[in-house]
């Protein structure tokens, strides 16, 4: 069974990290906000976060191409079955 050593592994984790406290945490915490409102670290994330925009919007672009309607009915309406694809009134 793996969830025996998962269990034992969280809680000593928990008994750990309770041991270190607040104090600890707080000190965590400050250096970690040192380091995240450092000059070079926010300049890296704006490129990460421009990089992943342009991820995104490739991404959206060839999902469009895929799923991009092809064939007599292109005019973003799909045809009913036994009807013309433009017959202009519907009826």
């Amino acid at each position: 069974m793996k969830i025996i050593p998962f269990l034992l592994g969280a809680g000593v984790g928990y008994v750990l990290g309770a041991r270190a406290g607040r104090e600890r945490y707080e000190q965590i915490a400050r250096a970690y906000r040192q380091v995240a409102d450092h000059p070079s670290v926010q300049g890296a994330a704006g490129v990460a976060r421009a990089k992943a925009g342009e991820a995104v919007q490739t991404g959206v672009a060839m999902a469009k191409e895929k799923v991009a309607p092809t064939g007599p009915s292109e005019g973003g309406q799909p045809s009913a079955p036994g009807r013309a694809a433009a017959n202009g009134s519907g009826r």
